[in-house]
C-alpha cells in the first residue's frame, strides 16, 4: 500500500501538475488574444505533453502500490504447466568466509554503526542544481540571483557586476526559460531581476507566473521605461523594487542588497 514517501511524492507531483495546468490555461488565453502573433500552439503542445506524462506517472505509481498491497500474502500452489523455479545458492567456499568474518567482527554500537553507514553512503545534496542550468560564479559566497533579460550585452554586463561582488548568477533570455528554471530550483534563488519587455511574455506576465509558483518570490523589475499602471499593479502584488535602465554598478548593487536583506527579514518575521 501507499507509504509516507509515496504520499510525499504524490503531493509534490500533484502540485507540479496543477502548475502546468494553470500555465496551459494562461497560454491558451494568450493564444486567443494574439491570434497567431506568437507561436503559442507549440508552447501549449509542450506543456500538454509534459502534463500528460506527469499525470501518467502519477497514475502508474498509485496503481502499482495499490496492486502490491492487494497481492496475496501466501504463495499459491505451483502450476504444473510452468517449469520449476530454481534458487542459486553460493558454494561453501564463498559462503563460509563471510560467515567466519561475521563471527569474528565485534558487534558495533548503534551510534557507531550509523556513523559508518553515513560515511559509506553520503546523502545527495538537498540543494543541488540540475546540470543543464548554468550558474555563473557557482562558488560565490553570496546569494543566487536569476537575471532575466533578452539583451545579451546588458545581461552580460549586469551579471559581471554581480559576480564581481560574490553573487551567483543564472541568466534567462525569456520568460519561459525563467519560469522553467525557477520552478526547478525555487528554494535556491534569492532574487529575480526581471526585465519588463521580453519576447512573447512581458515582465508583468512572468511576474504573475512567478507569484503563482511562490507567493513570497523576491522580484526587482528592470526596464528603461514601464507603463505606470502595470508597474503600480506589480508593486501592489508584491514587487520588491524597480531599477531604471541604464543603471550604474552602484545603483544595481544597492538595490540588490537592500532587496535581499528585506526579503530575509520578512521571512524571519513571518
Amino acid at each position: 500500500m501507499l507509504d509516507h514517501e509515496d504520499l510525499k511524492w504524490i503531493t509534490t507531483t500533484s502540485t507540479e501538475l496543477n502548475t502546468m495546468l494553470q500555465q496551459i490555461s494562461r497560454y491558451a488565453d494568450l493564444a486567443r488574444q494574439h491570434k497567431g502573433e506568437y507561436n503559442y500552439i507549440e508552447m501549449l503542445g509542450e506543456r500538454v505533453e509534459l502534463a500528460s506524462k506527469t499525470a501518467q506517472s502519477l497514475f502508474d505509481r498509485i496503481t502499482s502500490r495499490i496492486l502490491e498491497g492487494s497481492a496475496p500474502k501466501t504463495k499459491s500452489p505451483p502450476d504444473p504447466s510452468r517449469p520449476p523455479e530454481f534458487t542459486i545458492v553460493p558454494p561453501p567456499s564463498e559462503a563460509a568466509p563471510a560467515q567466519t568474518k561475521a563471527k569474528a567482527t565485534p558487534e558495533k554500537s548503534p551510534s557507531r554503526a550509523k556513523s559508518t553507514a553515513e560515511t559509506k553512503t553520503p546523502a545527495a545534496k538537498p540543494n543541488s542544481i540540475p546540470a543543464d542550468i548554468k550558474v555563473l560564479n557557482e562558488k560565490g559566497n553570496r546569494e543566487l540571483i536569476l537575471l532575466v533579460d533578452d539583451e545579451t550585452e546588458i545581461a552580460e554586463r549586469a551579471s559581471a557586476m554581480l559576480t564581481d561582488e560574490g553573487y551567483q548568477v543564472i541568466l534567462a533570455r525569456d520568460g519561459f526559460e525563467a519560469l522553467r528554471i525557477y520552478q526547478q530550483i525555487t528554494k535556491q534563488i534569492g532574487l529575480v531581476i526581471l526585465d519588463f519587455f521580453l519576447p512573447v511574455m512581458d515582465g508583468d506576465a512572468v511576474f504573475d507566473e512567478l507569484c503563482a509558483l511562490n507567493p513570497d518570490v523576491a522580484v526587482v523589475l528592470s526596464s528603461g521605461f514601464a507603463e505606470q499602471g502595470k508597474l503600480g499593479n506589480m508593486l501592489a502584488q508584491g514587487l520588491r523594487g524597480f531599477i531604471p535602465k541604464p543603471y550604474t554598478r552602484e545603483k544595481l548593487l544597492e538595490q540588490v542588497r537592500s532587496t535581499l536583506d528585506s526579503a530575509r527579514d520578512s521571512s524571519r518575521s513571518g
